[in-house]
Formats: structure tokens, C-alpha cells, sequence
């Protein structure tokens, strides 16, 4: 059954037997060593905190239980929930590694930071945290209530935990929300619904057990949805005369608040001074009894005022002070009148400590605010600034934006507004931003203000609806910010730029040519050295005019970030070195940037940086013919951009799935790509899929549709990348469907391409597409040329392509001896690489030729993961699985997985076999 809020905890709950099946069986499994997460929904008052009371009474004692409840009020801290639930685990903190502790430490405030904190070192310390628990306690039951309250990087530090639980024993790990909230909508779900009539009538008799009218009994059962909150408080808002003479329950509120009223009236008989203490920790969700106290002691409040407000059914006490219902909690503090808030929230500014917590004083301050006040508002810009230090981009906004609000001087005030814009635009809310700006431009600007308003507005359109006019407008900023801001400026080329990149064939043509011409006569006697200014004028160079102009600045630009310590611009903006050399076919440049972006990034542990320059990296481990290493590094990329939560573009997968010829996936991935690309405005979309199918369909020999897939790319070779790359797969399709003209017009476009940048991988392409269309002679030249190349350069897997291409042409010619010597090394090199869909096309042209294929095995080494390497090279060197996990940003539990699957593949035992294996390998 269910009970009123004041009752003591209940061994059993009508009508929820498949919601305490589900629940026991996951803290059995904990105690037998399992982990899971489950996400609980339902409405307000439909039972889930009664779940949850039940889960921790089935659990104790020989389960751990850690329990927390999230607060409305507390959305704005940055790592405020948890916060709340990691403080009773601190006590096996020491236990984690030392990068993930200091990371902790630092997200709560523990320890001064310089930036930060790396919220995936965040997610494995709490994932690490809850597998401690566990092993000391042998199993731990975690239940966080009201978590659609939590604050946004403690959510995703959370999810991010829960869906690695499998690493740790013994964890069950359970979420209570009103909805399933998209950053756990992958999480195991038990959705909790209202009562059936029959365990609804039950529990409104044991409610109300006197006689009562039976059409106020159907009305009551009929407004209260079988919610069982609704059932027993609903009833108390009914006089004696209504219960007996059948009035209707009025209906002119939602259920929830009528169930807030309820629980409101049974608390008014209470003293005034006993209301106010239960508002003062209605408003105070820490729940720190010290706390709760002084500021009672501010208003005078005595001590036996508690004992009131517990006896009443709404206070619980003990090492923290909390509700017996989340929903007195909201009840208490939305009923309250704004000025006795006010009062509440002056108290607890003046009971919290501003040196431990200055920022939860800052904003009881702030709430306890009526008019401008500046000092208020400078502590709120200085919690601002440490938000952002602890990774809370939205809550520094909040912050800054009632900063604004209390600040009595214009210009000031201006300016706070234009930096809340900021902020609010970096946590992904591009609409809050505008609104902020246009409350901005009633005040007066600066022209450097105004300038900032521009560019802010620009690329805020722009997040919203690929705005074509949004790129004239990031332009037109970049413009004014010249003379007023000039590092500024060059930013906001570069972020026209990279709008354009992304934008492709669905930006206007004309912007193209005028942002490029704009960086050109903004840079024309600029002879700065540093790398980033190199690589602004160098990739307008390359819009503008091509490889050939390019190519000068572009090296002067890459031996610049190579060899110049960069700073935070430069390392955000070095993706674009690594683009460019890969554009301009500078391999071992491309290479070479990738790794040190890669690792600067991951040494610094900027996330905003890292999953662009993993992309270059997922791309460059293809090309080595590494698919298995391409496809560990998309895993990394989807874990940082779950934990950050960052929109970047996800196209690895249908690449990796392309080249290993998983056709229905590539088609899969490619309808879905489309669909988004077309609703962002991002033509780079369109080519990820128009590329892959081609490539895909090339690979299982559908010529026709590879045809149709290639040619959308054949009027954008000036996009270069993988537009570029899908005239390569065009000119094969349309060689062997027949389509000669349509082959001789792409070859023709992939050589203005390929010419102009005259360096071994580019020579070697336009040899491989060259070959395709020449006649016998000349062919075999070329294709030799190609396949010498590409072995020069290192790209196994078009030395594969090249071979089988060749092959496949003697063999159609009879020279079946020749055919085999090339087709035999093209089909162990693609399926070396993972290709499996070319190698079938050799096997089938070896096995046309008379030739049987033996299976090859391949050797264990070559099968290592990048991230399996990666264990292994700091295994050998060393260090232990606690140490390695806390370089390469995994549990030490994973570490110890890859670990031993290094062993397998190598056919070893121990670590100190790995030197010898690996050397063997290298």
C-alpha cells in the first residue's frame, strides 16, 4: 500500500509488485556482483520516492545505500547534485587515481584550478568512486530522487557513470525523474504509472475511512488518475459537507498543484516561526543541518520549531535535513510570499561561509535581492568566472545574467549582458543568447560592444538555422572588430570559415568568395609568423585561388604549429592545419599535426578541442589501414561528446562502416545523415553520405548506384575532402558501368585538384585515376606509379585499390599469371585493412583467374585496438592499471580489460612478455 508522507516506511506497496520485481532483482544482481543503472519515471506523487524508500528498506543492511535528492534552485551550480551524492563516498576517494581525485576536487570546489575540470576525468572519478563503495560495502545501491533537477554537467558525469557500470561490481545505480530526460533516454527504463481501479479504490478507503458519498468517491478516483499521492491528499482539501452531500472536487488546477495545496493545508495550522524554518530549508537543498540552524538563529527561529515541523510529517533530520516528499519541499517554497523568500534567502547568505562557499552565498544573496545593488552583482560575476573554472558554461550564464539584472550602472549592466550572451551561447542555448542581446541594445555601446553584439548575434542565427544570411553577418563583425579588437577579428574569420567548410554547397556561393577575399585584404601586408594568423591567410588562399597559391603559406603554416608552443586559439584552430594538409596532399604534414593536436589536447584535457582533432585522427588511422584503430577512436569521440555533450557532427562511423563494406549500415547511416544535414544547412553532411554510399557500393561492385550516390559530389570538387574523394570513386563506377564521358568529366575536375599540389600522394592519385581511363600501355605505367606511391606514402589501403584495379584489368585482358601477382597482394592488403568488401572482389577475380584462396589468420598483433595498443605500450613501460587508466582518461578496471584481450591477441601471459611482443610487431 501506499502512505501519507508522514508514515514510516512500508514493507509492502499496493499494486506495485512489477515495479519492486524489477527493483529487487537489481539490487540482487548488485549483491552478486552485477552493475546496472534504471532510469524511474512517473508523474509527481505517483510513487517513485516510495520505490525508492522501499529499494534502500529491501537493501539494508548488507547493501550500501547512498541516496540524494536534486533541487530546482540548485540547477544553476555547476556539479551541485553531485556534490550532493558524492559526499557521503569521499571516504574511499583516496582510492582513485590522482588526476581523477584533483578533478573532483576541483568540480566541487575543493581545490584552486586554472581551468576546468576535464568532465570525462569527472565521469570515471565518479564511475571509480561507486565501484570503490562497492567493493568495500561488497555491494553499494544508489538513489538519486528528483533528478531532472540536476545540474547539467552533474547529469552527464552521472550518465556518463552509468552506462559504464558493467566495469565496476556490485553498483545499482537508480535515477527517479518525471520524464526520462534525453541524456539518460539510452538508460534502462521503469516507467511508473498510476494505480489500477481496484488497488486506487483500496488505498483511497485506507485514506479515508469514514463513510463518504459515492459520487465523490468516483470523482475523486476519476481526478486522481490512480496517482497515489493525489489519492490520499485530494480527500483533505474536501470539508465534512462535501465528503457527505456529493459537491465535485474542483478541477480548475493541474493535479500537482492540488496536491501541493493539500499538503500546504496540512502544515497551516503550524506556528508561523515553524513555516518559516521549513521555507528556510525548503530554499537550502544542501540539506547541512549547521547551516539550516544559523540561519534560523538570524531570524530568531528557536530549536523546538524543528521538532514541530518533523512531527508535522514535512521534516526529517539526522546527518542532513530533507522532506518527507520531494513535493513538500516545492510546495512550501512556491507558496511562500516573494518578500518571505527574500527573508529566507538573506538568511542563509548570512549563515554560509564566504571563504568555503562563496558562490551559494553569492546566489542566496542574489535571491534575496529586490533592487540593483552592485556589490550583489559583482559577487555574482566573480562566481561566474569560478563556474566556468569547474566546467559550468551555463551556470557562469546564470550567473551573468542576474548580474545584469542587479546592475545599477547602464554600460556595466551592457556589458554583463553581452558576457551572459556569451555564455549562454557556449552552453548551447543560442535563443537565451539573442534574448539577452536584445535586451543589451536598448542600453549604450561601445563600438567594441556593438561589434561583440554582432558577432554574437551572427553565430547565434547561425546555431539556430544555418542562417545563410548569418555568414554576411559573422563577416560583416569580423569587419568592424578589425580595428577594435584585432585577435577577435581574425577568430571570427576563422569561424566563417569553418561555418563555410560545414556549410558547403548549401551556403551561398557568394559568401565563399567574399569571406575569402576579406581575410585576403585583411592579411595583404600582414607578416606575422604565428600559426594561426599563417593558417587564416592560408586557407583563404586556398578558397580563393587554389593549391598552388595555398601552398607556400600553408607549409610556412603547419612547420609553425608544429614547432611554436600554441596557445588556446591556435590549438582550437590547428584542426584546419591538419584539414589543409590533407587537402593540399601533404601526408606526412597531415599526419604529423593530427598526433600533436591530439596529444596537446589530450594533455591539456580540452575537450572542446579534442573530438575535432580525434575526427582528423579517425581519418588519417583509415588511411593507414588501421579500421580497427578508426573505429576505437569514433568510441572516444561519442564518450567526450556524451560527457561534454557538445553537437559535434558525428560521420566516423558510416566512414569506418563504408570502407568495411557494411553496405546496409552505410545505407542506414546515410538516409539519416541526409535528413539532418538538410534541416542543419550543412552540405558536409550530404557529402559524408554521398561519398560512403559510393565507396560502399564501388565495394560490392553496384556500379550504377555508385554512380548515382558520386555524381551529386561532381560540381564541388572545390570543397576538396571527401567531396574531392568521392570523383575518385565516381571515375571508377562510371569505367566499369561504361559511362566513359561521365569518368573523362570527373577525371578532368579531380585533376585541377590534384595537379597543382605536385607531391608524392597527389602524383600517385592522379596516377590511380589516370590509369582507370587509359589504354592498355599506358595503364600498367600508371598503375605502377600508383601502387609505388602509395607505398611511399604509407596508405596501404589505396595500394590495395590500386592493385585490384589493376588486377582486375589483366585479367579481363587474359593475362591470368600477371593478374594473380597483383591481385593476390591487393586481396591480403585490403583484408589486412578491414575491407572486407574489396578483398571479396579480388578473391572473386583470384578464384576467375584459377586460383584457390587459403585463409589467412591474421596475426594477433595487427588485430590490437588503438586503445588496446595504447595499454599496451604503457603496460610494458611500467606503469600500473590505475596509472593507466588515469593517462589514457579510462577506469583502471577498463585498462585491466584491454589488458587482458592484449594477451590473447598476442598469445602472451604477462607483462613482462609484452616487451619482446611488441617490439616483434613494430
Amino acid at each position: 500500500m501506499h502512505l501519507l508522507p508522514g508514515s514510516p516506511s512500508p514493507t509492502t506497496l499496493r499494486g506495485r509488485d512489477r515495479e519492486l520485481a524489477v527493483l529487487d532483482g537489481l539490487i540482487t544482481r548488485a549483491r552478486g556482483g552485477a552493475s546496472s543503472a534504471l532510469v524511474v519515471a512517473g508523474d509527481a506523487g505517483v510513487g517513485k520516492t516510495a520505490l525508492l524508500d522501499r529499494a534502500a528498506e529491501h537493501a539494508a543492511p548488507r547493501v550500501r545505500v547512498v541516496r540524494m535528492v536534486a533541487s530546482e534552485s540548485e540547477m544553476g551550480l555547476p556539479y551541485a547534485g553531485l556534490q550532493l551524492l558524492c559526499g557521503s563516498l569521499m571516504d574511499v576517494a583516496d582510492r582513485l587515481p590522482a588526476a581523477q581525485s584533483e578533478a573532483l576536487e576541483a568540480a566541487f570546489g575543493l581545490r584552486d584550478a586554472q581551468a576546468a575540470p576535464n568532465p570525462f576525468l569527472v565521469g570515471l572519478a565518479v564511475l571509480g568512486l561507486l565501484g570503490a563503495a562497492a567493493r568495500t560495502a561488497g555491494a553499494v545501491l544508489v538513489l538519486a530522487d528528483d533528478a531532472q533537477w540536476l545540474d547539467d554537467v552533474s547529469a552527464r558525469a552521472l550518465a556518463f557513470a552509468a552506462r559504464r557500470l558493467d566495469e565496476d561490481r556490485g553498483v545499482a545505480l537508480v535515477l527517479a525523474m518525471r520524464a526520462v530526460d534525453e541524456r539518460f533516454a539510452d538508460l534502462p527504463q521503469l516507467v511508473v504509472v498510476g494505480l489500477q481501479d481496484d488497488d486506487a479504490r483500496e488505498l483511497l478507503r485506507l485514506a479515508l475511512p469514514g463513510a463518504i458519498d459515492g459520487r465523490v468517491r468516483d470523482q475523486l478516483l476519476a481526478e486522481a488518475d490512480g496517482n497515489p499521492l493525489a489519492l490520499q491528499e485530494l480527500p483533505r482539501a474536501l470539508s465534512p459537507d462535501q465528503l457527505a452531500g456529493g459537491y465535485a472536487l474542483a478541477a480548475s488546477m493541474p493535479l500537482q498543484h492540488r496536491i501541493e495545496e493539500s499538503l500546504l493545508a496540512r502544515l497551516q495550522p503550524l506556528p508561523e516561526p515553524t513555516r518559516t524554518l521549513l521555507l528556510v530549508a525548503a530554499a537550502d537543498p544542501t540539506g547541512d543541518p549547521d547551516l539550516l540552524w544559523r540561519a534560523c538563529a538570524v531570524l530568531g527561529i528557536a530549536p523546538e520549531h524543528q521538532d514541530a515541523a518533523v512531527r508535522a510529517g514535512a521534516l526529517v533530520t539526522g546527518a542532513r535535513v530533507g522532506f518527507r516528499h520531494p513535493l513538500v519541499r516545492s510546495a512550501v517554497y512556491r507558496a511562500a510570499t516573494p518578500e518571505d523568500r527574500r527573508r529566507a534567502h538573506a538568511a542563509l547568505a548570512e549563515a554560509t561561509d564566504p571563504d568555503r562557499d562563496p558562490d551559494r552565498r553569492a546566489w542566496h544573496r542574489a535571491a534575496a535581492t529586490l533592487r540593483p545593488d552592485e556589490p550583489v552583482a559583482a559577487a555574482l560575476e566573480a562566481s561566474a568566472a569560478r563556474a566556468r573554472t569547474r566546467g559550468g558554461v551555463a551556470a557562469a550564464a546564470a550567473f551573468l545574467t542576474r548580474a545584469a539584472e542587479l546592475t545599477p550602472a547602464a554600460p556595466r549592466r551592457a556589458q554583463r549582458l553581452i558576457d551572459a550572451a556569451g555564455a549562454k551561447h557556449d552552453a548551447g542555448a543560442p535563443a537565451a543568447a539573442l534574448r539577452l542581446l536584445d535586451s543589451a541594445r536598448d542600453h549604450p555601446l561601445s563600438p567594441l560592444q556593438q561589434a561583440r553584439i554582432a558577432r554574437l548575434r551572427a553565430r547565434a542565427q547561425y546555431a539556430l538555422h544555418r542562417d545563410r544570411a548569418a555568414l554576411r553577418a559573422l563577416l560583416a563583425a569580423a569587419q568592424d572588430l578589425a580595428p577594435l579588437d584585432p585577435v577577435l577579428a581574425r577568430d571570427t574569420y576563422m569561424e566563417a570559415l569553418a561555418a563555410i567548410a560545414y556549410a558547403g554547397r548549401l551556403a551561398d556561393p557568394g559568401v565563399v568568395d567574399d569571406v575569402a577575399q576579406a581575410i585576403l585584404t585583411a592579411t595583404k601586408d600582414d607578416d606575422s609568423p604565428r600559426a594561426r594568423d599563417l593558417i587564416l591567410r592560408g586557407q583563404a588562399l586556398l578558397v580563393a585561388q587554389g593549391t598552388a597559391a595555398a601552398r607556400p603559406t600553408l607549409r610556412r603554416a603547419f612547420h609553425a604549429f608544429l614547432t611554436q608552443e600554441p596557445d588556446a586559439l591556435e590549438l582550437r584552430w590547428m584542426w584546419f592545419g591538419g584539414r589543409a594538409a590533407m587537402d593540399v596532399y601533404d601526408v606526412e604534414e597531415w599526419r604529423t599535426l593530427t598526433r600533436r593536436q591530439v596529444a596537446l589536447a589530450r594533455a591539456a584535457g580540452v575537450l572542446s578541442v579534442l573530438p575535432m582533432a580525434l575526427n582528423l585522427q579517425m581519418v588519417v588511422h583509415v588511411f593507414n589501414g588501421d579500421l580497427d584503430a578508426a573505429e576505437a577512436t569514433c568510441d572516444e569521440i561519442d564518450a567526450i561528446l556524451e560527457v561534454t555533450g557538445h553537437p559535434l557532427p558525428r560521420y566516423g562511423r558510416i566512414y569506418v562502416a563504408a570502407y568495411r563494406g557494411q553496405l546496409a549500415e552505410v545505407e542506414r547511416a546515410a538516409a539519416e545523415i541526409r535528413a539532418d544535414a538538410e534541416v542543419r544547412g550543412e552540405g558536409y553532411g550530404l557529402t559524408a553520405a554521398n561519398f560512403s554510399l559510393a565507396l560502399a557500393y564501388n565495394g560490392v561492385g553496384r556500379y550504377a548506384d555508385a554512380i548515382e550516390a558520386a555524381r551529386r559530389e561532381l560540381p564541388y570538387e572545390r570543397e576538396l575532402h571527401h567531396a574531392m574523394r568521392a570523383l575518385l570513386e565516381l571515375i571508377e563506377a562510371a569505367v566499369r558501368a561504361g559511362e566513359r564521358p561521365l569518368a573523362e568529366e570527373a577525371l578532368a575536375r579531380f585533376r585541377t585538384v590534384t595537379e597543382p599540389a605536385d607531391t608524392e600522394w597527389s602524383r600517385a592519385m592522379l596516377a590511380y585515376a589516370s590509369a582507370q581511363l587509359a589504354d592498355d600501355e599506358q595503364a600498367e605505367v600508371l598503375y605502377e606509379q600508383a601502387i609505388a606511391g602509395f607505398d611511399a606514402v604509407r596508405v596501404p589501403m589505396l595500394r590495395g585499390r590500386a592493385q585490384l584495379l589493376y588486377g582486375e584489368m589483366l585479367r579481363r585482358r587474359h593475362r591470368r599469371v600477371d593478374a594473380r601477382a597483383q591481385l593476390r597482394p591487393a586481396y591480403e592488403t585490403l583484408s589486412a585493412c578491414g575491407m572486407n568488401a574489396f578483398a571479396q572482389r579480388a578473391a572473386r577475380e583470384l578464384a576467375a583467374t584459377g586460383e584457390t584462396l587459403r585463409a589467412r589468420a591474421p596475426d594477433g598483433a595487427d588485430r590490437l585496438t588503438d586503445q588496446e595498443r595504447n595499454v599496451a605500450q604503457l603496460a610494458r613501460e611500467g606503469l600500473t592499471n590505475r596509472d593507466i587508466g588515469a593517462r589514457l582518461f579510462i577506469s583502471s578496471r577498463t585498462a585491466e580489460y584491454h589488458l587482458r584481450k592484449v594477451y590473447v591477441k598476442l598469445g602472451i601471459g604477462s607483462r613482462e612478455e609484452l616487451r619482446t611482443a611488441l617490439e616483434e610487431v613494430a
